[in-house]
């Protein structure tokens, strides 16, 4: 596993124990020689976890659309950043240069982005981890509307359980790592289908 995409807030959040989240899995990726992708901020979250794997010698590779490039939210210190026509751009650049996905706390981008690549994990249009790092229970509620949604008939068991969640930076790390693509039925779309 070379690099980690990471989804996550470009706000710190009202709990201290967000931004502690993202600075440990950032020093965590950087000594075990997993690069970052992300969403290329300089604030919030997305800072925190650059700064974090920055500072303990490892690579941060940020992706970001033009506009907010020039809204001068843009981390100016990463070892690349790709500058992006949109947020569509974004998520395809971010989605190939990964082998996996987590996300931390985050709002509505964060759960847009996480929700796409489990959905592209489901289609097989990846087959990448897809996971969350659960930060006091910041994730408790997805997870119950995805066992609603499989009570309800509208999701299969098994792909609901695509989604991986830990509350430990460690034990997320090694689940992803030793992570196995499901043996789905039937690949629905190719990649340039996406």
């Amino acid at each position: 596993m070379q690099r980690l995409c990471v989804f996550c807030g470009s706000a710190s959040g009202t709990r201290p124990s967000y931004a502690e989240a993202a600075a440990a899995l950032g020093v965590a990726l950087a000594r075990r020689g997993i690069g970052l992708v992300y969403g290329g901020g300089s604030i919030g979250l997305m800072g925190v976890i650059a700064d974090a794997v920055l500072r303990a010698g490892g690579s941060a590779i940020g992706v970001i659309p033009r506009g907010l490039y020039s809204a001068e939210i843009a981390h100016a210190g990463l070892t690349e950043l790709r500058v992006v026509s949109g947020m569509h751009e974004r998520k395809a650049v971010m989605a190939s240069l990964a082998d996996g996905f987590i996300a931390l706390p985050g709002g509505l981008g964060t759960f847009e982005e996480l929700l796409e690549m489990l959905t592209w994990l489901q289609l097989g249009i990846h087959r990448k981890p897809v996971a969350l790092l659960d930060v006091e229970g910041y994730w408790n509620g997805l997870r119950t509307l995805l066992d609603d949604a499989v009570a309800a008939g509208f999701v299969k068991p098994a792909r609901a359980e695509l989604l991986l969640m830990e509350t430990d930076v460690e034990g997320l790390l090694d689940r992803i790592g030793s992570w196995t693509p499901p043996a789905l039925p039937r690949i629905w779309l190719t990649p340039a289908e996406a």
